[in-house]
């Protein structure tokens, strides 16, 4: 039998779940190269010889996803199978059109091949748009859980752009951890949370393998908890799914892939950041949840932000600088930190655009609707460093740093700097507290 010629288009996450669960080891099909978009410096790649399986000797190739036309007619290639996440409708169909155009097939792979059944208890924490507080959300649940002394171990999306060999399973449970595997910005900020709240993080590249580690781990396991990345859908078998909604970006829940799959198998909503969205756009979620999951348990959160020093913003002229994803390919246009400098009196916002260099200046050319916020970048060294320097080349009175981790750990701010917190604070009733009562009892956890 011929094997059918295969492109994954991804982003170094859901591309190599989707090739790890349902072609790896299948003869019906011949995947012939990844390609990549979204993150910096994937393309050029491999994936590996020893991830791929043996049906890939040589490994699989990674190109970026501008050389699809090419390599759809060189490769002979079928189909095309679209693996990646946080893009509005228009674009995927866009996609789609370049693939028809050059003569395959344009398919997405669903939950039902996808998700990998676990022996333990699985809540997943997913949103539907990068940048929602999924991350905080994720925190939450896991404090209410652990309040009731269970072992929580955490899975978290894919963030592999480093050695993929060495990414195959990742278990972080000390800070030096994170300096251990090399961790960028990105892995950091949604890693060292989990970690010093006390509970372990799993992360990597087979999730299969990652899952079985998790249950195992030696300091025990109760339940996993899938920490999802942007807003995709869960690679576990939910027990109970919480999605996380952002009235800022009202009608997007609607409008973007895969955030509307995570509305739909959402057996919990929280709508998140109500006490800085207008009346309106929580309207317009409410009515998208009513639309296409009305059996849902809705809740209403909020993101209450705190300082370490509102001096350093009262009255200053501030640069706000945010987490990169939730910017870049997120599309917001006010996070944590905007949101601090209004609150303490900010008197204006630098732009930085004047000011950046390298990478940075490239991130801007790629993403022009950022504006006057400044995205953590740091993928690697040289991002690091061109933050470093264009934070400090920028004409401001002092900064606000508004990313999960304090920055001042990574590279050398020389300007006046505060970080600015925030957690998850439901409203009133239905919570968080109520629905896990009910998933440790349902599951016989204590």
């Amino acid at each position: 039998m011929t094997r059918k010629n295969i492109i994954i288009i991804g982003a170094a996450g859901r591309d190599f779940h989707n090739f790890n669960t349902y072609f790896r080891d299948n003869e019906e099909y011949n995947v012939v190269a990844f390609t990549a978009a979204q993150i910096p410096d994937i393309d050029g790649r491999k994936y590996p010889a020893g991830l791929a399986g043996s049906l890939y000797p040589n490994g699989i190739p990674i190109f970026s996803e501008d050389q699809l036309p090419r390599l759809i007619e060189e490769l002979q290639v079928l189909t095309c199978v679209f693996s990646y996440s946080d893009l509005r409708y228009e674009k995927v169909m866009a996609i789609s059109a370049v693939v028809n155009a050059a003569g395959a097939n344009f398919t997405l792979l669903g939950t039902k091949n996808t998700m990998i059944p676990s022996k333990k208890p699985v809540i997943a924490v997913c949103a539907v748009r990068t940048g929602c507080g999924k991350s905080q959300t994720s925190r939450r649940v896991i404090e209410l859980l652990m309040e009731q002394g269970l072992k929580v171990v955490a899975i978290r999306h894919p963030m592999p752009y480093g050695d993929l060999m060495a990414q195959k399973v990742q278990r972080f449970a000390t800070i030096e951890d994170l300096n251990h595997h090399k961790c960028t910005i990105e892995e950091m900020e949604e890693y060292e949370p989990h970690v010093v709240r006390g509970n372990v993080i799993y992360a990597g590249v087979d999730y299969e393998a990652i899952l079985r580690a998790a249950e195992e781990d030696p300091d025990g396991c109760d339940v996993i908890l899938w920490d999802g990345g942007n807003n995709d859908f869960p690679f576990y078998k939910p027990d109970l799914t919480i999605g996380v909604a952002d009235p800022h970006r009202a009608g997007h829940e609607l409008s973007y892939y895969p955030g509307e799959v995570v509305l739909r198998i959402s057996d919990v909503i929280v709508i998140n950041k109500m006490d800085s969205a207008p009346p309106e756009g929580i309207q317009v979620v409410r009515e998208s949840i009513e639309k296409v999951n009305p059996s849902a348990t809705v809740i209403d959160g909020a993101s209450p932000i705190r300082v370490d020093d509102p001096d350093v913003i009262r009255g200053k002229r501030v640069l706000v600088v945010e987490d990169g994803p939730t910017l870049t390919h997120g599309e917001m246009k006010l996070g944590a930190g905007v949101v601090a400098a209004r609150k303490y009196g900010a008197a204006s916002l630098v732009d930085p655009r004047p000011f950046t260099v390298g990478k940075l200046t490239e991130t801007f050319e790629i993403y022009p609707q950022i504006g006057t916020l400044l995205p953590a970048m740091g993928y690697g060294q040289e991002q690091l460093k061109d933050l470093e320097t264009t934070i400090n080349n920028s004409d401001c009175d002092s900064v606000i740093i508004g990313t999960p981790i304090d920055l001042n750990r990574l590279i050398d701010i020389k300007k006046p700097n505060t970080r600015v917190y925030y957690d998850l604070q439901e409203i009133g009733e239905p919570n968080l507290e109520g629905v896990l009562n009910e998933f440790v009892q349902k599951h016989k956890l204590v």
